[in-house]
C-alpha cells in the first residue's frame, strides 16, 4: 500500500497561520468522515458494537495509507487494533487510544441521542465517547488525513487502540507483552489530555495506580431482632471496625509497610506541581462540598499521596421507615490509588495481612482490579518537545505540566514494554462530562487539538 501520496491541492507553507486555519477548517469538513466511529455503541462492559468498531478502524487506517493494519485477538478479550505508517523520518511516534465507551445510562438524562453526534449552539459536539476517548482518536486521524493529502507523513507512526480500557484493560498487558516488538517506538502519546478550567492546555506524564477490591463479613445466617444487640455481634459494626483498623479519619493508611517504597517526586516534578492550577472555590461550588479539604496542599496530594476510598457500603435495612434488625452481612467496595514505587498486588496483600493482624480474619477480601502507577521523566527530550509544541499552538502562558494524574490507566504496562517516554495530551476539556449523560467536546478544542497533533508529529520527524 502506498505510504505517501501527492497533494491534489495547492500546498500551504507548513507552520504558518494560513496552514493552521486550513487545518482547523479541514477538521470540520472531515468530521462527517469520522463521525460514524462515534455512532457505533462500542460498550465493552456489555459486549456491544465491538466487531463493528474494529472493522471501522481497520478500514479507516487502511484508507489513510497504513502499510500494516491488524486486529490482534490472540490474547483473548476484545481485539486490539494496530496500525503502522511509514514516513520521511525513521523516528517513530506511537499513539494509544481506546475504542470502548461507557454505557449511556441513564438515557432519560440525555438531551440528545447518545450515539448521534450533534453540534450544539454552545459550541460543543455531544455524544457518548466523544470526549472519552473517540474524539481524541478522531482528531489524530484527522491530522493524519490532512498530512496524507499534503505530501505524506513526517515520521514513522503507529497506533494501538484497545477495547477494554473502560473495564480495566484486563487483557491489555497480555497484548503488550505478546506484541512487544511491534510496539517499539521513540515516544508514545497517550489519550486523556485536556484543557483545564483556567483554559490551560495540560501535558501529563503519568498516572496513579489503582487497587480495587470488595470486603465482606458475615456474622450470622439471618438478620436478627435488634433487641439482641446487647449480646449479638453486628456485621455492619464489624465492617466499620475493620475499615477503621486500616485507615485513620485524616486519610493516613494504617497498613504496615504501605509507604515504605514510594519514589520521591523529582525537583522538576515539584516545580511543575507548584505551577499547576487548582480552583478550590470552583471545586466546592461544583460539588457542593460540606467539609474541608483533607490536606493543606491538595495539588501535591493529588500527584503524590496514596489514598484509600470507600466507593460504597451496604448492610441491613435501608428502606423507608424503621426496621429494627441486626445485619447478618456487610459489604464495602474499596479502591486504593497508589503512586510510583508501590506495587498494586503487594498493596493488596499488605491490606489482607493487616486485617489479619488486627483480628479481622473473618473479613473476606475479593480482588477486582490492579493497575500500576507510572510517572514519565518530564525532563526527557520528548516531553520537552511536546511542551514546546504546545506553547507554539496554545501560547507560552497557557500550558501546564502535570507529573502524573490522580486517575489510573495501563501506562505502566506500556512503559515496561517500550521503555520510551509517554506523554498524555489531547483535546478534551474540564466540563466534558466523560462517563456522564450529555458528554461533550468543544469544537475549537477539537480543531486546535488536530493542529497540535500534526505539529507534534512534525517535531518528532525533525529530531535527529
Amino acid at each position: 500500500m502506498t505510504e505517501t501520496r501527492t497533494t491534489t491541492t495547492n500546498d500551504i507553507k507548513a507552520g504558518t497561520p494560513a496552514e493552521r486555519a486550513a487545518v482547523e477548517q479541514f477538521a470540520m469538513d472531515y468530521f462527517p468522515e469520522v463521525a460514524p466511529y462515534v455512532k457505533i455503541p462500542s460498550i465493552s462492559v456489555q459486549g456491544k458494537g465491538i466487531d463493528k468498531t474494529v472493522a471501522w478502524l481497520t478500514q479507516k487506517f487502511a484508507s489513510i495509507g497504513a502499510r500494516r493494519v491488524e486486529a490482534w485477538d490472540d490474547q483473548g478479550g476484545n481485539p486490539v487494533v494496530f496500525a503502522e505508517f511509514g514516513g520521511a523520518s525513521d523516528r517513530t511516534i506511537m499513539f494509544y487510544n481506546h475504542y470502548d465507551v461507557q454505557p449511556p445510562e441513564p438515557i432519560e438524562e440525555w438531551r440528545t441521542e447518545p450515539f448521534a453526534p450533534t453540534f450544539q449552539d454552545d459550541g460543543t459536539i455531544r455524544a457518548r465517547g466523544i470526549a472519552d476517548d473517540k474524539g481524541e482518536l478522531m482528531s489524530r486521524i484527522t491530522a493524519m488525513q490532512f498530512m496524507y493529502d499534503h505530501g505524506g507523513y513526517p515520521c514513522h507512526i503507529k497506533f494501538v487502540v484497545e477495547g477494554e480500557e473502560e473495564i480495566g484493560s484486563i487483557h491489555f498487558n497480555d497484548y503488550v507483552q505478546a506484541h512487544q516488538a511491534d510496539l517499539a517506538c521513540d515516544a508514545c502519546v497517550w489519550e486523556g489530555g485536556s484543557i483545564n478550567e483556567q483554559g490551560h492546555f495540560t501535558i501529563t506524564g503519568g498516572v496513579k495506580g489503582c487497587v480495587a477490591f470488595d470486603m465482606s463479613v458475615q456474622t450470622a445466617d439471618v438478620d436478627m431482632h435488634s433487641s439482641m444487640a446487647a449480646y449479638v455481634d453486628n456485621a455492619a459494626w464489624r465492617m466499620v471496625e475493620a475499615l477503621n483498623s486500616i485507615r485513620t479519619p485524616d486519610g493516613h493508611i494504617k497498613v504496615d509497610g504501605y509507604y515504605d517504597h514510594i519514589e520521591p517526586i523529582s525537583q522538576s516534578g515539584r516545580d511543575a506541581v507548584a505551577k499547576m492550577d487548582f480552583d478550590a472555590a470552583g471545586i466546592r461550588e461544583r460539588t457542593g462540598m460540606r467539609t474541608a479539604f483533607t490536606t493543606d496542599d491538595p495539588k501535591m496530594a493529588s500527584v503524590t499521596t496514596p489514598t484509600m476510598t470507600i466507593n460504597g457500603i451496604e448492610a441491613g435495612y435501608n428502606g423507608h421507615g424503621v426496621k429494627t434488625v441486626i445485619p447478618r452481612y456487610a459489604k464495602a467496595k474499596i479502591d486504593c490509588r497508589i503512586v510510583p514505587g508501590q506495587d498494586a498486588h503487594t498493596v493488596y496483600h499488605m491490606i489482607r495481612q493487616q486485617l489479619d493482624r488486627n483480628g479481622f480474619k473473618d473479613v473476606e477480601m475479593h480482588f477486582n482490579l490492579a493497575e500500576e502507577a507510572f510517572r514519565s521523566d518530564i525532563d526527557s527530550p520528548f516531553f520537552k518537545e511536546a511542551e514546546w509544541v504546545a506553547k507554539t499552538v496554545y501560547g507560552d502562558d497557557n500550558v501546564r505540566v502535570i507529573p502524573n494524574s490522580a486517575g489510573s490507566g495501563p501506562e505502566a504496562q506500556m512503559d515496561a514494554a517500550i521503555h520510551a517516554p509517554i506523554v498524555s495530551v489531547g483535546c478534551g476539556y474540564f466540563g466534558a462530562g466523560a462517563h456522564a449523560p450529555n458528554e461533550s467536546l468543544r469544537v475549537h478544542d477539537y480543531q486546535w487539538g488536530t493542529y497540535f497533533m500534526m505539529q507534534l508529529m512534525r517535531a518528532v520527524g525533525a529530531q535527529q
